[in-house]
């Protein structure tokens, strides 16, 4: 580590190799928490760039528990969070939709960084038990084609990094690593970001992976598709915006898409929204991320009709069984 700072402190960027054994080697416990620490200095002193961000997901992807879902053929729908804006839970309420739907969903969550509940803080309140145990899982997706995999339990390495991250109490690019690092690696992604420097980062590495993935990022700064403005979207070899008439939508006011200040009042929101009680701004931000994923797994529809099914999926309740059914 002296030498790889050293390097760093030189003004050099390391290679997606060099960045990779760098983080393997902290994940292994082989180097002090002051050295760890100067190392995720340099990264908050200077931008990062790509090759070292693919350096570090290759990394915590190795260190991570492999679970082997790839025969459910699954999509994830995750943000990386940290926008601010304290919306309810929109993507995970999106993978309900979509698992609804009857595709196959294995997310990827943790608890809250910065809005008031995260996916894991929201399910855990509803009553879902956490496991990495690999029966469990697959029988979760046998019957609501959904499972969660809490990040926690899948990347043991987190024991000596976490720490670290604690005591700096500074975002570090662990901020928007999370959603690069499903252990279970799904075949379909879409992937929330906060600003545009999160999204080219994204695009540049997503370009690297065996992925169908779709990068969102909405023009006001949420880190999914909001309605609220037009979004940013880059897909496999493709890029566009799109706007909210895309979705057959009308443009929505930020207020609408408020989570609420605690727990109970995200979940409230959650089972309100799959029970058929959620007003047509939540309703519509649910519908257009879902229709997202939706249309990434079947890219011969159209948005509009993607919308659709997800529509369905919602007004059936078939989305509400899902949750019922891993409960």
């Amino acid at each position: 580590m002296k030498d790889t700072l050293q390097y760093l402190f030189e003004g050099n960027i390391l290679t997606r190799a060099q960045a990779k054994e760098s983080l393997l080697a902290v994940g292994k416990g082989q180097h002090s928490e002051s050295e760890f620490a100067s190392f995720l200095t340099v990264f908050k002193m200077r931008p990062l760039v790509s090759d070292e961000l693919a350096g570090f997901r290759d990394a915590m992807a190795e260190l991570s528990l492999k679970t082997n879902l790839g025969e459910f053929n699954a999509i994830d729908v995750v943000g990386t969070g940290g926008d601010g804006k304290n919306t309810f839970n929109i993507s995970t309420l999106a993978c309900f939709v979509i698992a609804g739907s009857g595709i196959n969903v294995t997310k990827h969550g943790n608890y809250a960084a910065s809005s008031t509940t995260g996916s894991s803080n929201v399910l855990e309140y509803l009553g879902y038990k956490f496991s990495n145990d690999l029966g469990k899982l697959k029988n979760d997706l046998g019957k609501g084609n959904f499972c969660f995999l809490h990040a926690p339990l899948f990347h043991p390495a987190m024991k000596h990094i976490a720490p670290v991250r604690r005591a700096l109490k500074v975002p570090t690019f662990f901020n928007i690593l999370g959603p690069m690092i499903n252990p279970s690696s799904p075949k379909y992604q879409v992937l929330g970001v906060n600003n545009i420097e999160n999204y080219n980062y994204y695009k540049n590495v997503y370009e690297t992976l065996e992925v169908k993935y779709a990068i969102v990022n909405s023009l006001d700064g949420y880190d999914e598709v909001s309605l609220t403005a037009n979004s940013r979207l880059a897909s496999n070899h493709t890029e566009r915006e799109v706007s909210p008439s895309d979705f057959g939508m009308q443009p929505i006011k930020p207020e609408k898409l408020y989570g609420g200040n605690t727990i109970e009042d995200a979940a409230k929101i959650f089972l309100d929204i799959l029970e058929g009680n959620g007003t047509p701004e939540q309703n519509n931000a649910v519908l257009a991320n879902a229709a997202l994923g939706i249309n990434l797994y079947f890219p011969e529809k159209n948005l509009t009709e993607c919308v659709e099914i997800a529509r369905e999926s919602l007004a059936s309740k078939s989305a509400l069984n899902k949750l019922k059914a891993i409960i």
